[in-house]
């Protein structure tokens, strides 16, 4: 590790970082109320009623404001990979390009073509091809974030791609196996669900509002319906993907899966941490020191979490560290023997390549793909420095979970309100709802903090660790970019704020029809 800028990676993390985290403020909220958007066109196109119609403007117009913000962020995010992480885009190949490639071409034509048709087809078009536009425009954004996250997942846990030793970069094998794999189909689904839950957190918690003003009575409830009950069913599908996703970090990066937990001591019968505070992390010298001041524990829940057995053994951070030979886990200092092979094999394949000597040339690249699933490994030689960030991964893991609980019980609540109850007389509801709001923000940061900072400090899973995929630059360029776009991204959300508040605001004083 000494031979890297140190400053130069962290202040690249930092940027990329700042970006990605003010870029998914925008996009969750476009995911989903598109879709509501067009749920609430089909309700007007069916009905005739022209209350829909203004609540579906309304919304549009919201959106609207998000959508544009988002596009900004967005491609300056993807300018980074060639900026910041020169060394990141050339190891991975054609397998992170093909993705993006066709969420420009494909997806976000789709989406921009049909957008235009969307906002100013009222009375240009027919219903029909409008209400069209709608839905295009909804699958056209969540065919967006397919191939962003079909790239992540790549990321999480490479595949269908083989290392091409004469070039130094993964070629793609398997396109199918990219898109299809468990980790990518997992990602995808519980990332958009999630959105949709704050989608609707966010349409309720602003018609909670309208009802606390006690103004625009019957266009806040109705679109409370449409909101709650997708959020409900967006709410329940994002709990099961959630679930499913777990096992897919056990199998594919169990250090994540146990920081996740604080477990640094492996077990069968492995309780679940419901609640708790963490404190020092033992250490090989006092192994047996307590993990938690505090904790609230279901039994058997994490077992049963990883492979639906509470008989599974898990194992923990001590477990990957050191290894454990009665569950056959290979340590991380052997990992570590087997990375250097594979980065000395590579180096001697390519001189042996270039003095046209074949014979070590095949003897060394024989030896290098026997060892290259441990290549990234080579690049450390502590192997404590291939643990994430513990209390981060572990306390971000635990919020955005018990969140998503407190999002599908407000729906559920919500729901009963709205059909058995008067909700716009539940002024303590309409106040948990509109304070839900930047909850469900919150919950989103943490879920990427979980999957980010949890998968540290890989940036390709075991094979291209983050400390060698930035750029050779100079770290102090890396600050004044980051200074300049922590400014411009804070001046953005400002401005959507004020204008989205603007635009509620104007639609709170217009007079019930």
């Amino acid at each position: 590790m000494e031979n890297f800028d140190l400053a130069l990676v962290d202040w690249s993390r930092a940027q990329f970082a700042l970006t990605a985290m003010y870029h998914w403020i925008f996009v969750p909220l476009t995911l989903g109320t598109s879709f509501i958007i067009a749920i609430m066109m089909t309700i007007y196109v069916k009905t005739g009623e022209e209350i829909w119609k203004k609540i579906t403007k309304f919304w549009l117009t919201l959106f609207g404001i998000n959508f544009a913000i988002g596009v900004a962020t967005g491609i300056i995010l993807e300018f980074q990979f060639g900026t910041n992480w020169s060394n990141y885009s050339w190891f991975v190949g054609d397998i992170f390009g093909a993705p993006l490639a066709i969420e420009a071409i494909l997806a976000f034509f789709l989406e921009s073509t049909f957008i235009a048709v969307l906002f100013f087809g009222w009375g240009r078009v027919s219903k029909k091809f409008h209400l069209v536009s709608a839905w295009l425009v909804a699958i056209g954004s969540n065919l967006s974030a397919l191939w962003i996250l079909v790239a992540n997942a790549w990321m999480q846990n490479p595949v269908g791609m083989t290392f091409n030793p004469d070039t130094a970069r993964n070629e793609m094998t398997d396109f199918w196996e990219i898109l299809l794999s468990p980790t990518a189909v997992n990602k995808f689904l519980h990332t958009i669900s999630s959105a949709y839950t704050l989608s609707a957190v966010f349409v309720i918690g602003i018609s909670a509002w309208f009802l606390l003003k006690n103004k625009r009575i019957i266009f806040a409830k109705k679109s409370m319906v449409v909101g709650a009950v997708f959020g409900l069913i967006g709410g329940l599908f994002m709990l099961m993907t959630g679930d499913e996703s777990a096992r897919q970090v056990f199998k594919d990066q169990p250090m994540k899966f146990a920081a996740m937990e604080g477990l640094y001591h492996g077990e069968t019968n492995a309780p679940l941490v419901a609640i708790g505070v963490l404190q020092k992390s033992p250490t090989k010298q006092n192994p047996k020191m307590s993990d938690f001041a505090f904790k609230i524990e279901i039994p058997n829940m994490l077992s049963y979490m990883a492979a639906l057995d509470a008989n599974t053994f898990v194992p923990g951070i001590n477990d990957l560290v050191y290894g454990n030979k009665d569950q056959n886990i290979e340590s991380y200092y052997d990992k570590i023997v087997k990375g250097k092979i594979a980065v000395r094999a590579l180096r001697d394949y390519k001189n042996a390549k270039e003095a046209s000597d074949s014979k070590p040339a095949a003897e060394e690249l024989t030896l290098f793909k026997k060892n290259y699933q441990y290549f990234g490994y080579g690049y450390y030689n502590d192997p404590h420095n291939l643990i994430p960030n513990v209390p981060l991964t572990f306390y971000s893991f635990h919020v955005m979970v018990g969140l998503g609980m407190h999002f599908i019980i407000l729906f559920i609540i919500v729901l009963f309100f709205l059909f058995k109850k008067d909700i716009a007389k539940a002024r303590w509801l309409n106040y948990i709802a509109l304070w839900t709001i930047p909850l469900a923000y919150i919950a989103q940061q943490t879920g990427w903090m979980v999957a980010e900072f949890g998968r540290q400090p890989w940036v390709v899973q075991d094979l291209m660790p983050t400390l060698s995929a930035v750029s050779n630059i100079g770290h102090k360029s890396v600050v004044t970019t980051f200074v300049m776009f922590g400014i411009v991204f804070t001046v953005l959300l400002i401005a959507e704020i004020k204008i989205m508040l603007s635009q509620i605001v104007k639609e709170l004083n217009i007079k019930e029809d």
